[in-house]
């Protein structure tokens, strides 16, 4: 091989090392991700999303975001609250919200931590044969939080904010009642070592967590359910003459948003076996941010399980970022803000661009709409 042949592969190796090279094959990647067939764009977004802020903090502070403590701790925070996120898109999958499910979350990680205290304290043997007993019944007391909402907005026919938002209270102040305002010790012990194991250094708890969006994105796009729930979010008179029936299937979703809920409190026992009613007071207006950046249309009728994964990931990315960088939770509330109207502002300028081109192609060459566009076609 000659010497200028040397000189031109080097020059070629340095260019397509140069940053705008990066720049521009980053930026074909992105497009070509966005644009792929079947791909959810918001989900996509999000996968954008997630990437900035990973590049963003390792940045900032490699030593202590990338280290091995920081990711296990966003991996093993993430699924308490991605479960609730779940449980609040599929209830705004049918226009409504449900503002109780972090207490509700409580109220189920309250009974298991009382109930396994007071069966512990006469036979400890006991208390761990019957743990399973005692999860479940968290779970169950979840759901039956659940029902309720799904009684009062789908029977009685109360607005589902302030249906959930009446609830929230009557649950969080039974907590307090029932607890006397103090932290509640004490959880079975198969918990702790559920919230202790790992998979290939994986959480199991993380697992779980994927584990369980996946069930739910399979209950949203495979079976009936999950399509009466998306056509009585999407158009509930169409559904009404559809012969969906409509208490059954709202009764359904506040149901099953109450058992993720429950479960969420399973996994706040998981972490720490301690219970209390003011536990993630924070996550109320937290989990609603992800639903919504995760792609969930605010006023039903579609969701993307993978968007609101991707969303809680990013959002939790953001605040151990914050973390270390040594910045206070409201700066991070107001980067939860920020990041919410950027969102918002990118998918109204995306949308008015897929309409424009749609316009522009029912026009005639000559710029002026088609006539079967501008005069009503008369009846007759």
């Amino acid at each position: 091989m000659s010497p200028d042949t040397d000189t031109r592969t080097e020059r070629r190796a340095s260019a397509d090392r140069s940053p705008r090279a990066l720049n521009d094959r980053l930026g074909q990647f992105t497009r070509g991700f966005l644009r792929r067939p079947g791909a959810s764009p918001s989900a996509a977004r999000m996968v954008v999303a997630l990437l900035l802020a990973v590049v963003l903090f390792s940045v900032l502070n490699p030593r202590v975001f990338l280290s091995p403590i920081n990711l296990q701790n966003i991996s093993v925070a993430a699924p308490e609250i991605g479960i609730i996120a779940l449980a609040m898109m599929i209830v705004m999958l049918t226009g409504g919200i449900d503002l109780s499910l972090v207490a509700i979350a409580n109220f189920s990680a309250i009974t298991i931590s009382t109930l396994h205290t007071a069966v512990s304290a006469s036979d400890p043997a006991l208390a761990a044969s019957l743990a399973p007993v005692i999860v479940l019944a968290g779970v169950v007391v979840g759901m039956l939080g659940g029902a309720i909402n799904g009684f009062l907005v789908s029977v009685v026919g109360i607005t589902p904010i302030l249906a959930t938002l009446a609830t929230m209270q009557i649950y969080n102040g039974l907590a307090i009642v029932w607890t006397g305002g103090s932290t509640l010790y004490g959880a079975p012990e198969v918990l702790g070592a559920i919230g202790q194991a790992a998979v290939a250094n994986v959480p199991l708890l993380f697992l779980g967590f994927l584990v369980i969006a996946i069930l739910v994105a399979v209950l949203v796009t495979r079976t009936s359910l999950g399509r009466m729930i998306q056509l009585e979010g999407a158009n509930s008179v169409a559904a009404l003459y559809s012969a969906i029936p409509r208490r059954k299937v709202l009764l359904r979703t506040y149901t099953i948003a109450g058992a993720l809920a429950g479960l969420a409190g399973v996994v706040f026992l998981a972490r720490n076996p301690t219970a209390s009613a003011d536990y993630g007071s924070s996550y109320v207006l937290l989990v609603i941010v992800i639903a919504v950046l995760g792609g969930t249309n605010p006023t039903g009728g579609f969701a993307t399980v993978a968007g609101v994964v991707l969303a809680t990931l990013t959002l939790q990315v953001v605040s151990s970022g914050f973390t270390a960088m040594r910045l206070s939770s409201y700066e991070y509330a107001i980067a939860q803000g920020v990041i919410l109207i950027a969102v918002m502002i990118f998918d109204a300028v995306s949308a008015s661009r897929t309409r424009r081109p749609r316009a522009a192609r029912g026009r005639p060459p000559g710029g002026n709409p088609p006539a079967s566009a501008s005069v009503p076609v008369s009846e007759n």
